[in-house]
């Protein structure tokens, strides 16, 4: 199965410009431990309609070799992840930037911002 191969993902709405520039923050301070995929790559389509359920796209994941963590769930694991993951891996990054102009806003920036706090759910897997 290629998804535990590349555990632990990130993944994110690849055509959101805040969530974007999001996945980038995380990649470099992760220094590539933690693989980065699109929502809707292909790849990404491929894990949520394996591990995911229908709120898939509501929030970012955080997929870990036990569980899924969504939005506000997945900050503290993201973090531990970034600061004590060991292994050496150089990161799968898919970024498909498909981002329109209304993403760019400050009312767009503020949804996103109040989402990812809003939004929380853990899938054992």
């Amino acid at each position: 199965m290629e998804i535990k191969e590349n555990i632990p993902i990130l993944l994110f709405d690849n055509q959101c410009y805040l969530c974007m520039k999001f996945a980038k923050a995380v990649n470099f301070f992760a220094r590539s431990k933690i693989t980065v995929i699109g929502h809707y790559s292909e790849f990404g389509k491929n894990i949520r309609e394996e591990i995911l359920d229908e709120t898939a796209l509501d929030m970012f994941w955080l997929i870990t070799k036990k569980r899924a963590y969504g939005g506000r769930a997945a900050l503290l694991p993201l973090i531990k992840s970034i600061l004590i993951e060991k292994t050496e891996k150089t990161s799968t990054i898919r970024i498909d930037e498909k981002c329109q102009q209304g993403c760019k806003t400050v009312k767009a920036v503020f949804l996103r911002s109040a989402s990812m706090i809003t939004n929380s759910k853990i899938i054992d897997l």
